[in-house]
């Protein structure tokens, strides 16, 4: 659990993060939003002090993060950034081995975490251990880039636009890749971003910034029934929340009883897949399959109309 309370950051008469206080739940994935200058990675970046606070405190597991040297507490919190900063010298696996190696690991206890983790991420071992950064693609780099920052197992990963520089079919692959991750380690994740639609596909709550404050903090389904400002409204998108609603939701929870013909739809799709498949194959309904291909029932296009309706 991270505890922020009261926490201020001041360059000089300007407060770029001002009294900040949110509480994170262990093992979820929090995404701080917000416009260029709303304080919000210097926020994160407070959490494993590679900036440090004019005032207030943070609590890791209710202990203050003041108390931990700070380069040890880094080594304990995973960092990824965009443009995943991989040492070009080192190897794909020299570089996931870079903090179990500070660390003072086994040899075959870092080669095993290597293993391992380019497995999670679908690169073979043999074939990407031995290569240097250059010989992968910007979508390889970044899945060695979160590797290398859950090497040594923290329970805390901070992601500073860990997808920005990805084209949108790559940046889909990761995020994927990320929530798969974090299912697997239970990591607590802090990630900012800019982009409204990966905050609404990856966070359990999303913090919204503007001018150094936290506006809201709420998980998404709140946020987009109840925008608390106007700033977040316009965030979001108003053209945009019928669209996002659906994109959060699966059509697990959309199926309904009754027989549809035409392709089936996975049930673990999003709602917004299903509403695209449903007005390209010009169908009022579609059958709803399980992972064994079991139909479910059917998804409609009312019913997907009812769930992106403004709530009464």
């Amino acid at each position: 659990m991270i505890e922020i309370d009261s926490i201020t950051k001041r360059y000089g008469e300007t407060a770029v993060v001002d009294s900040v206080s949110m509480t994170i739940a262990p093992h979820t994935i929090t995404v701080i939003v917000g416009t260029s200058g709303s304080g919000k990675t210097t926020l994160m970046r407070m959490i494993n002090r590679l900036v440090e606070p004019t005032s207030g405190t943070i609590l890791i597991d209710g202990a203050d993060n003041r108390s931990i040297p700070g380069y040890e507490l880094r080594r304990r919190i995973g960092y990824a950034i965009q443009g995943h900063g991989l040492f070009p010298h080192r190897t794909v696996a020299e570089n996931i081995a870079t903090v179990p190696t500070l660390l003072g690991w086994e040899k075959s206890r870092i080669a095993a975490k290597v293993k391992e983790l380019l497995s999670l991420f679908q690169l073979d071992p043999a074939a990407f251990g031995p290569r240097y950064p250059h010989e992968l693609s910007g979508g390889q780099q970044q899945r060695v880039g979160v590797a290398r920052a859950l090497a040594a197992e923290p329970n805390i990963l901070l992601m500073d636009e860990p997808f920005g520089a990805l084209d949108p079919v790559i940046r889909a692959k990761a995020q994927d890749d990320l929530l798969a991750i974090q299912k697997h380690f239970g990591t607590t994740i802090v990630l900012v971003t800019h982009d409204m639609e990966e905050a609404f596909h990856l966070a359990d709550r999303i913090a919204v910034m503007d001018k150094g404050r936290i506006v809201q903090y709420a998980a998404p389904e709140e946020m987009l029934v109840n925008p608390a400002t106007d700033f977040v409204e316009t965030l979001i998108g108003a053209g945009e929340r019928p669209f996002r609603l659906l994109s959060i939701g699966a059509v697990a929870e959309a199926a309904e009883a009754g027989e549809a013909e035409g392709e089936p739809i996975a049930a673990t799709s999003s709602q917004r897949d299903a509403l695209s498949a449903l007005l390209w194959s010009g169908r009022e309904a579609l059958p709803v399959v399980g992972a064994d291909g079991a139909r479910l029932g059917r998804v409609t296009l009312a019913g997907l109309a009812r769930r992106a309706a403004r709530p009464q």
